[in-house]
């Protein structure tokens, strides 16, 4: 569970073929987002190389499944890898996001050594 504002339930997945396959059912994911309290996204992560990662967040709202390019969860994750000594701080990370629902978009992440994780970088239009 990473934790910057909002909780997101975080799933690292270590096979590219299974990240880009997987499918979900929103109307299961929504309930189990509203059982849990859960106001953020489920964020699904590949590490591509050493300071990349992919990332998929679940969040059916409305018309959306999937959420192009979500800075919440992208400073909760930097947060989450802080946490649990996953990265030497100061460090920075990308996340691509949005390939899976035709927006690309590219976060920037930076993790002090303490106090608040940064983000900042492109997302398409709507």
């Amino acid at each position: 569970m990473a934790y910057a504002g909002n909780r997101h339930p975080v799933l690292v997945l270590h096979d590219a073929g299974v990240f880009d396959g997987f499918a979900f059912d929103p109307a299961a994911v929504r309930s189990l987002m509203d059982a849990e309290g859960w106001a953020g996204t489920v964020t699904v992560m590949l590490r591509v190389a050493d300071t990349m990662w992919e990332a998929r967040n679940l969040f059916p709202v409305a018309a959306i499944t999937e959420d192009p390019a979500t800075g919440s969860a992208a400073a909760s994750f930097g947060g989450y890898l802080r946490a649990i000594d996953a990265v030497d701080t100061p460090a920075r990370i990308a996340i691509r996001q949005g390939r899976h629902v035709g927006r690309p978009s590219l976060l920037v992440v930076d993790i002090p050594s303490t106090g608040g994780v940064t983000v900042s970088g492109t997302a398409g239009p709507l």
